[in-house]
């Protein structure tokens, strides 16, 4: 226990708060042991020992190991509210947790409303009956106020002269209705977690793997069993994607709470818990493979060796200069391999080349955008990525050279024998051209002014100029047909 300097004196009753799901919609611990598995994987292999130590000794563990950025948890705002409201009025504020002590004052320092500060230390685990007999041997029974969030905080919301709630579970709320304990307060600030958990799926993402259906697509083949192997392969690459989207959110769960604009992802903002997280996506990894199993072993291959790249770039390669553009740019024609490894199509040369160049400069405008934007606004670069705001003009040299070489690709590509004898009026191709310079050129100058603020695929897809581009471009593909 902590007592500050500041103490507030009042005839009110002492109010003391739960940490972890109530003053924080997250748990602290699952935060940390993420943050672990982030900076220094190699010690989760000694997580087993430490929980034979006991759940204190193994959260003392963990907090010991990394550090948390309490300034930017995602702090329960209507309860905090209320919180510095009853601080004003002199009511003593005492921080009491189940998360270990050390964090609990981090969290207390950064906010300072709480006199007091009791959490797990050494051999004791403070939750439940536990942190009961600590508050009323130090504050008498039935003397204190308590706000909670879940089953474990029963007992002293049964034992609390005046029972509040933040963000509760229905299982505590049909237990306190049993129990005929009606809460005086009830801070509710979450989102609807099914709404949440879709746009932790990000299925606005799934454009990308539309890639698939193009080797049969572009080779002609539009017979029934082929497109349908194409749309299960499909199906199958938007759950592993999903999955490893969830993945990644977990893995960068600090640092996107420090981003302005991913502090407000499901898991960051803490409208999803990281357990649930955890769940879903294994269950998408689960149906992803098993339908996989239905298509040739080749696409399952492929598939498999995008999970494996994948979680390598959300742990370790997303930050390697060059490496991380390579990867992103691979990724995408990994997909075309994987629709012709589905539906037995070949990939040509000339897709795999002009998919190449054009991927690894909209991966490259990506990087580019994020430093222009940075750098508009003045702030240091924490992104994590490896480039210095020195690389800017490096970058847009690689970014647009690559993008005109996916352009010279496609242009030496409608100029073969194999157009040829796909279309009849082939030369209508390089109508194409124009537009599709007009299209990168047109990334390229909205990141240089730093108007560019999201992934260029999802800005295509939301972008009127591009829809109509694209809808163009589509005109042109069936009157050369």
């Amino acid at each position: 226990m902590i007592a500050q300097s500041d103490t507030p004196t009042s005839d009110l009753s002492p109010l003391c708060v739960d940490l972890d799901g109530t003053l924080v919609k997250s748990d602290t611990l699952v935060d940390s042991l993420l943050l672990l598995a982030r900076t220094h994987p190699a010690l989760l292999f000694r997580v087993p020992a430490a929980l034979l130590g006991g759940k204190a000794q193994f959260k003392a563990f963990v907090t010991s190991r990394v550090e948390l950025d309490v300034a930017h948890l995602p702090y329960n705002r209507k309860l905090l509210h209320f919180l510095q409201q009853e601080r004003a009025r002199g009511r003593q504020l005492i921080l009491a947790t189940g998360a270990d002590v050390h964090l609990a004052e981090r969290v207390a320092g950064h906010l300072g409303i709480f006199s007091t500060v009791i959490g797990s230390r050494d051999s004791t685990n403070l939750t439940g009956h536990k942190k009961l007999a600590m508050l009323q041997q130090q504050l008498g029974t039935g003397r204190f106020g308590y706000i909670g969030n879940g089953v474990a905080d029963l007992p002293l919301l049964s034992g609390a002269s005046e029972a509040m709630l933040a963000n509760p579970s229905p299982l505590l709320r049909g237990r306190l209705r049993s129990l005929h304990i009606a809460p005086s307060h009830v801070f509710e600030e979450r989102a609807n977690p099914l709404r949440a958990l879709v746009a932790a799926f990000r299925p606005h993402q799934w454009a990308k793997n539309l890639l698939i259906l193009l080797p049969p697509l572009l080779a002609h083949d539009h017979s029934v069993p082929v497109l349908t192997k194409a749309l299960l392969a499909f199906v199958c690459f938007c759950c592993i994607a999903s999955a490893t989207y969830v993945l990644n959110d977990l893995l960068d769960l600090d640092a996107d709470r420090r981003s302005t604009r991913k502090r407000m992802r499901p898991f960051a903002s803490g409208d999803l818990a990281a357990s649930a997280g955890l769940i879903s996506a294994a269950v998408l990894l689960i149906f992803g493979f098993l339908g996989a199993r239905t298509l040739p072993s080749a696409f399952l291959y492929w598939l498999a060796f995008y999970l494996f790249t994948t979680v390598a770039y959300s742990w370790f390669l997303k930050s390697v200069v060059i490496v991380d553009v390579l990867v992103l740019s691979g990724l995408y024609t990994l997909r075309l391999l994987a629709g012709g490894a589905a539906t037995f199509t070949p990939i040509s040369h000339w897709l795999a080349g002009f998919a190449i160049f054009l991927f690894l400069s909209l991966a490259i405008v990506k990087r580019f955008a994020e430093l222009e934007n940075v750098r508009l606004t003045g702030t240091p670069v924490k992104n994590g990525r490896g480039y210095l705001m020195t690389d800017i003009e490096q970058i847009r040299a690689f970014g647009t050279a690559s993008a005109f070489a996916a352009i010279v690709v496609f242009a030496n590509y409608i100029s073969s024998q194999d157009v040829i004898k796909l279309y009849r009026n082939s030369q209508y191709l390089w109508l194409i051209v124009p537009f599709m310079i007009l299209w990168v050129c047109r990334v390229w100058l909205l990141a240089s002014r730093g108007e560019l603020n999201e992934d260029p695929v999802a800005f295509a897809l939301t972008d009127l100029p591009s829809l109509l581009m694209g809808l163009v471009v589509f005109v042109i593909v069936l009157l050369a047909i």
